[in-house]
């Protein structure tokens, strides 16, 4: 059982349950971490990066006093997307990368997101180790190093360029002649993706780009898609792309206003890697939570949907499995494995963009195919202590088991615990919206009753 580490690093409410001590703990302890992994390196350096949350600042002090005091060094790339300090880490000499970020939580939450020498986020045996440093720095800080030795942190924001420059070289040709609206989510966005897509000649209007430390994912980005349809039918745009608040994610938004969710963006990107025989093994890898419509479409395009559990890191890991190079959830965080090592909505954007100018269609008109089975997703807010007790109570087990019996053959019904807030998720799906509804309200009231 875990105790710091959760689905995606380390999160919580900034100050009161991911403190500063917390922070500094984990800085002793990944220190300690990469001088047992490197015995024979003088000097191992860290990139660092976050998104635009006030307590970003406060965290990364925390965490540079207790990796200097370990002798490391740390490179702060600024304001950048997740994957991007993944990109950074995995092509220079970096040992590992941090951001400090809470991805599309509201701006109170705050994050901290651990990837390896190769990009890829930390395997669970480290972080079980750095958990059981994390909780004896006396033993590993009682023989410091000296004044001189210790790391030094230096801001190296024009690493950032190289991010950028990446995802623009990923993109065959341009997007002149398309109009688009981004909407940044006053996140780790805001910059990056306006320059990628004027790079890329398109015609854009940025919306939610004034980041003020407070406002990430106040009513929009990917978490909140309806403003952006408003502003995309406004403009007569051909389409809109939301990002979350690190900008691993992506929503879009087509040019009728509809929202167009990982799932489908998923769908469009597989075909176009298909038609030019890329898509490895004719297979994607998505979760539990993707809907039976989605497999049903992608069956008949000749395409095998493989699910995992929810997380990027549990679909990462099957996609590596399985060889295959597209995954992602239907929240819109989406893995290309032929151009990085984790979901990344910047990219994703530009390749759907590709995509979609490559098929001479517009975006509704490639998802009109597909037609999703009514779903019903109930979040049920608990107590952070016993949101992993649902499936131990008697109660709540026996009452899922009898309306799975209930939905054999209608549909399917999926319980399970937010790896990264105090919510208890129901889902429903199946053929008939009132079925669907009815039975996620039964079992929210049931999972509300035994643990409120």
């Amino acid at each position: 059982m875990r105790k710091y580490f959760g689905t995606d690093g380390i999160r919580g409410e900034a100050n009161k349950e991911l403190t500063v001590e917390l922070a500094l703990k984990l800085g002793y302890a990944l220190g300690h971490t990469l001088k047992k992994q490197y015995p024979d390196k003088k000097r191992i350096r860290v990139i660092m990066g976050s998104d635009t949350r006030r307590s970003g600042y406060m965290l990364r002090s925390a965490l540079t006093a207790g990796l200097n005091s370990m002798g490391i060094n740390i490179d702060f790339v600024g304001v950048i997307p997740t994957p991007g300090v993944a990109y950074l880490t995995q092509k220079s000499t970096a040992k590992a990368g941090i951001m400090i970020s809470a991805s599309h939580n509201p701006a109170r939450d705050n994050g901290i997101k651990i990837f390896w020498e190769d990009g890829y986020k930390l395997p669970d045996e480290v972080e079980l180790e750095i958990e059981s440093l994390m909780d004896n720095v006396e033993e590993i800080t009682k023989d410091p190093i000296a004044g001189d030795e210790v790391g030094r942190f230096t801001y190296a924001e024009d690493e950032y360029y190289l991010y950028r420059d990446h995802v623009i070289s990923t993109v065959s040709g341009d997007f002149s002649g398309m109009k688009i609206i981004l909407d940044a989510a006053n996140g780790s966005a805001y910059r990056v993706a306006k320059e990628v897509f004027l790079a890329l000649g398109a015609e854009i209007v940025v919306i939610n780009d004034a980041p003020n430390g407070k406002n990430i994912n106040v009513k929009c980005g990917s978490t909140y898609p309806e403003i952006l349809s408003k502003v995309v039918m406004g403009y007569e745009a051909d389409l809109g792309l939301a990002y979350d608040g690190d900008a691993d994610r992506l929503i879009a938004v087509d040019k009728h206003g509809n929202i167009i969710d990982g799932d489908k963006i998923i769908a469009v990107l597989a075909l176009g890697m298909k038609s030019r025989g890329e898509l490895k093994n004719n297979q994607v890898v998505t979760t539990v939570m993707s809907n039976m419509g989605f497999e049903s479409y992608l069956s008949d395009k000749g395409i095998s949907l493989i699910r995992a559990n929810v997380g990027d890191r549990y679909v990462l890991e099957k996609m590596k499995e399985l060889k295959v190079n597209i995954g992602g959830e239907q929240s819109g965080h989406i893995i290309l494995s032929d151009f990085g090592t984790t979901g990344d909505g910047v990219l994703t954007s530009v390749k759907l963009v590709e995509a979609i100018r490559n098929s001479g269609k517009s975006l509704d008109e490639l998802v009109n195919e597909i037609v999703d089975w009514p779903q019903l997703l109930i979040n049920v807010r608990v107590d952070n202590t016993k949101k992993n007790l649902w499936n131990k109570n008697e109660t709540i087990v026996k009452y899922i088991e009898e309306k799975e019996v209930e939905m054999a053959g209608l549909g399917r019904v999926l319980v399970r615990t937010s790896g990264t807030e105090p919510i208890v998720r129901v889902m429903v799906e199946g053929k008939e919206m009132e079925t669907v509804e009815r039975v996620a309200k039964e079992i929210a009231t049931i999972v509300e009753k035994e643990l409120i």
